[in-house]
């Protein structure tokens, strides 16, 4: 068997979920195919139709900004966009650390007395 074929058995959902497995405080909420991701009220991952996003900090969002698969969301301009053709290591690795990453951003964020909103 190829890393293609076992690539192509996982799902961005599959590995979303994996991410978010052992972090206590997050909250998941599905709409259809549609999930987000969230801590307390600071939604912070998305996937819808085989596109996730992502709430990154600014620098974080420019650098992933020029990686392949990615595009500036709608969703605002922290906002990174990632739909990888082929689930390889590379996108697996890009999108846990993404989530990962947007999911401590947005611990600080939800923090009461942290002035973010």
């Amino acid at each position: 068997m190829t890393d293609e074929e076992i690539a192509s058995d996982l799902t961005l959902r599959d590995v979303l979920d994996a991410a978010a497995e052992d972090l206590a405080d997050v909250r998941g909420a599905a709409d259809g195919d549609a999930v987000t991701w969230a801590v307390g009220d600071t939604v912070f991952a998305a996937l819808d139709a085989g596109r996730s996003e992502f709430r990154l900090d600014p620098l974080v969002a420019r650098a992933a900004l020029r990686t392949p698969d990615t595009a500036p969301s709608t969703r605002g301009p922290d906002w990174v966009a990632f739909a990888p053709e082929t689930l390889d290591d590379g996108a697996v690795d890009r999108a846990e650390a993404w989530f990962l990453s947007a999911y401590r951003r947005a611990g600080r964020h939800a923090r009461p007395g942290s002035g973010a909103h």
